[in-house]
Formats: C-alpha cells, structure tokens, sequence
C-alpha cells in the first residue's frame, strides 16, 4: 500500500497489547507450537512480554539454526489458533472513531508479521487506514516518517523509541508489559492508563495544536 499523501493528522498505533489483548491467541499458538516441534515453552511466560519481534522469542527456546523455520511454522500456524481468541482493547474502536472524527487517519505499525496484523483488525472490524507490519523499535520510525505520523502510540519502550526515531509525539499506554515509570523513562511524552483516555485526550491535544 502506498504511503498517504499529506494528511492533515496521521495517528500511528502499535497492535498487540495497545489496540489487541493477543495473550490469549498468542498463547493458544505457542502452546501448539510446542506439541507440534516437542520442545518446551513456557506459554504463560511468553505472553508476560510482548513486544519484541518474534524470532526474539524464539531465541529463548529454539537454537539459532532453526530459529527461521519455526518463524515461519509459527506464522503459518498463527491464523488457526491466534486470531479467533484475541480480544479488542476496551476503547479500541472509539479511539479510532475519534482519530476519523478529528480528520485525521489512524495507521498500524507492528512488529508482527503483517498478513497476521491484518487478518486481526478484520476480524475485530477495527477501522485502520493503512497497516506495516514487521518492524520493531527504530524500524518502527521509518514507516512513521513516511507515512508523515506525527503521534504514535504505544505499550513499549520499544514503541517510544519507534515515535522518537521519527520526532513523533509519543503516547505511551500501560496496557503492556511497561509500566508508566518505564514508558515515562524511555522518553514517553504522554502516559495513558488505557485506550479509554485516548480520545478525550486526543481532542485536547487538536484543540492546542
């Protein structure tokens, strides 16, 4: 999909643990993954700290050789067992709904493998303008800038050093692994409990802007 042209505001989100509770999809999918290959995971645990990319994860329970071979066993098997039991974050869809009332398009930009990304938007009909997938921190800010994002929002420190690299407005929310203290010392600009304070939030920030 092609970048979009100078939108008056361009909102970017991150997708798991900000706009998707994917525990319990992701959790579903390591667990058969783990039947499948019969090598142990710890599933609860993995779900404790998303964020990073995939084959990050992988390190901890499979040796570097066939770390490319269960990223792609995985992301194959992830349409079966991760998508129907992920969950919208509550205010998900106001969020959005408030990021198109002020003119402005809402953009996705993930560490997760995008086909994936966006079978869970369709499936949860999150309204998303546009949708990059496989980027992680600083990679994050590529796809800001080009897509001219000016805000980005997230649960990661991972995700303020994305807003950061592209001199984006960082939203943080505490949905994930980051607590406020760890999201404000990364160089969070903003610290939300939840998506819930995002478009009241959003309106003052138009408002001043």
């Amino acid at each position: 999909m092609a970048a979009l042209k100078d939108p008056a505001l361009t909102v970017g989100f991150d997708l798991d643990m900000t706009l998707i509770d994917s525990r319990p999809g992701i959790r579903t999918t390591w667990v058969a993954l783990s039947e499948q290959t019969g090598t142990y995971v710890d599933a609860d645990l993995v779900v404790t700290r998303l964020g990073p990319p995939l084959t990050d994860e992988l390190a901890n329970w499979f040796p570097a050789e066939r770390i490319p071979a269960m990223a792609d066993l995985y992301r194959e098997m992830y349409p079966t067992y991760g998508i129907e039991p992920t969950l919208p974050m509550p205010g998900v869809h106001e969020t959005m709904a408030a990021v198109h009332a002020a003119g402005g398009r809402a953009i996705v930009v993930t560490a997760k493998y995008e086909p994936n990304a966006k079978l869970h938007l369709k499936h949860l009909g999150i309204d998303a303008d546009a949708v990059i997938g496989d980027l992680w921190a600083e990679g994050k800010g590529e796809a800001l800038r080009e897509y001219g994002a000016s805000i980005y929002v997230g649960d990661h420190v991972g995700d303020v050093r994305g807003a950061r690299a592209a001199g984006a407005l960082s939203v943080g929310v505490t949905t994930g692994p980051c607590d406020a203290a760890e999201l404000r010392a990364a160089g969070a600009d903003v610290v939300l409990g939840n998506l819930t304070e995002f478009p009241a939030w959003l309106e003052s920030y138009v408002e001043r802007a």
